[in-house]
């Protein structure tokens, strides 16, 4: 049976900073999500599994095919679905068997049953797209798709997936579901969608501490980690109870012992008793105060040691604390104008079409609609990286734009280099003491932005732009969402919810709309371009 066997298995950056260490994990032919932190290695591991990089320690032992699904589909401006997958060469054989011009040797190698088997593979990702579809004319999620479909056309023994629903709309979502239910290989997910975690036969939690693995979807991991919280908490004060009465039995134990010695300094300095008596006396006292502090160190060093233990049962939790200054924003100032506007990428092929919106004050505005309705298209018109076909598109406040590659930021640059020239007016100090507030404290400042995970680039680009001084008025959000972690999430949304400036978000998650606070919602894809709920 396939199998990927893990032993001791270590890897660090090249600048040494350790990520992974002495991992022991195996995996069979089941479901197996991949949950923790970010930045603490769980991209790194499926590449280590994928034999994309090595570990700098251990062993990874893979008995059968693996094919991997990354974060980010990057595509060349003319490649196309057929690219993806692998068969252009092949699909080309096919359409010239079809106009005749193959010969009997091209014929006996053609694959006639390929068409069809794309066609499945698409379509079990809700995709309708023909294989010369070019990728760069697709949206986000409709290049997600496409890449998970050719991830799993050649049917390998292990998919290996980073964030396979970032991006989706809820079809798109379902889709992805439904396909690992019906998967009969092994399946490793990295992933922070609830819902898509509960389809899990197993959970394994990365930590600065190791790995743990749990039974079960998500609903069980989560029950057996507040098992364990719970524990665990117990557990520490018990061992805090225990030390600082060993703590106060040492200080008895010496304060007693010191009464005692004083009472035969008196006596022997009222005379009267024999030199031999007080000699002995004074040995007994020496003996009884040894004895006496070898065993106060001993159940002082076992109850502390018990502490050191139970601390360590503990994850050390740095909390992101998102707290915002004032924008200054007046309720009654035009922030946005959207007047009929239609734009698009190919001639006479609108994406978008006679959309109006206005947005007034600190709105709170969500773009919804299926992927490919122009929700990141909407953003690059407002933005100004787009230029509308017809009607007109007006700011009128400063604005700050978080696509999904969180490009505001200079990837060969360090993070504090990235705030200090989005803010020059800043000094050093301020510059660190802002980041430190998005948890990149001392050297973590100083780290290249290009050699982030996912959700470290979105944290980064909102500490270079929410951390400054005074933040713009209106922030541009494009899935915000898809690469932090669970406790990330909730804490950028209690920041946006402090935030008193406009917003204009883009996000397939009910639960983080509603969170930050959305008043309105512009639902692309109607039939007659928008509709304004």
């Amino acid at each position: 049976m396939p199998s990927i066997t893990v032993s001791h298995l270590s890897w660090s950056t090249p600048d040494g900073r350790a990520v992974l260490a002495d991992l022991d994990l195996q995996f069979q032919r089941e479901r197996t999500g991949i949950v923790g932190r970010n930045g603490v290695g769980k991209s790194t591991l499926l590449r280590l599994l994928a034999g994309e990089i090595a570990p700098a320690a251990g062993h990874i032992a893979v008995d059968g095919s693996v094919a991997m699904l990354r974060q980010t589909v990057q595509v060349d401006p003319l490649e196309t679905i057929a690219d993806l997958f692998g068969v252009r060469a092949a699909l080309a054989l096919l359409a010239r068997a079809a106009a005749g011009d193959a010969s009997a040797d091209e014929l006996a190698d053609a694959d006639w049953t390929l068409e069809a088997r794309i066609a499945e593979a698409l379509a079990g990702v809700a995709l309708a797209a023909a294989p010369d579809t070019v990728l760069a004319t697709l949206s986000g999620g409709q290049r997600t798709r496409a890449a998970l479909a050719a991830t799993t056309f050649a049917a390998p023994d292990f998919l290996l997936l980073d964030e396979p629903t970032n991006n989706l709309d809820r079809d798109g979502r379902a889709a992805v579901r439904d396909l690992l239910r019906s998967w009969r290989g092994g399946a490793i997910i990295v992933s922070h969608d609830r819902e898509l975690l509960e389809e899990m036969d197993a959970i394994v939690e990365l930590t600065a501490r190791g790995a743990a693995r749990y039974g079960g979807g998500w609903s069980d991991y989560a029950a057996r980690k507040a098992v364990e919280a719970a524990a665990a908490d117990a557990d520490l004060a018990t061992a805090e109870k225990r030390a600082d009465h060993a703590r106060r039995q040492a200080q008895a134990a010496s304060e007693k012992q010191d009464r005692r010695d004083a009472g035969g300094r008196r006596q022997a300095a009222r005379g009267g008793a024999p030199k031999i008596l007080l000699g002995a006396q004074k040995r007994r006292a020496e003996e009884s105060r040894a004895a006496g502090h070898r065993l106060t160190v001993r159940q002082r060093g076992a109850a502390e040691q018990a502490l050191d233990a139970a601390r360590g049962r503990i994850e050390v939790i740095d909390p992101l604390a998102v707290a915002l200054p004032s924008t200054g924003l007046p309720a009654s100032r035009t922030v946005l104008v959207l007047d009929r506007v239609t734009a698009g990428y190919t001639e006479g092929v609108p994406v978008v079409r006679d959309v109006s919106l206005t947005v007034t004050g600190p709105e709170r505005i969500a773009v919804t609609g299926p992927n490919g309705s122009g929700k990141s298209t909407l953003l690059a018109l407002v933005a100004g990286t787009l230029t509308p076909w017809s009607g007109q598109v007006r700011v009128a406040v400063p604005f700050a734009l978080f696509d999904q590659r969180v490009s505001l930021l200079d990837p060969a640059r360090s993070i504090a280099d990235n705030f200090l020239a989005r803010n020059p007016g800043s000094s050093d100090n301020a510059c660190r003491a802002a980041l430190a507030r998005f948890r990149f404290r001392a050297e973590a400042a100083d780290r290249v932005v290009g050699t982030l995970s996912g959700g470290q680039l979105l944290r980064a680009g909102l500490a270079c732009t929410l951390g400054a001084p005074q933040p713009p008025q209106l922030l541009i959000l494009d899935e915000p969402g898809n690469h932090l972690d669970l406790d990330s999430l909730t804490a950028v949304e209690s920041g946006l919810a402090a935030y008193d400036g406009a917003l204009l978000v883009v996000s397939h998650d009910p639960a983080f709309l509603a969170a930050i606070g959305i008043t309105r919602t512009l639902a692309l894809g109607a039939a007659d371009g928008a509709m304004i709920e």
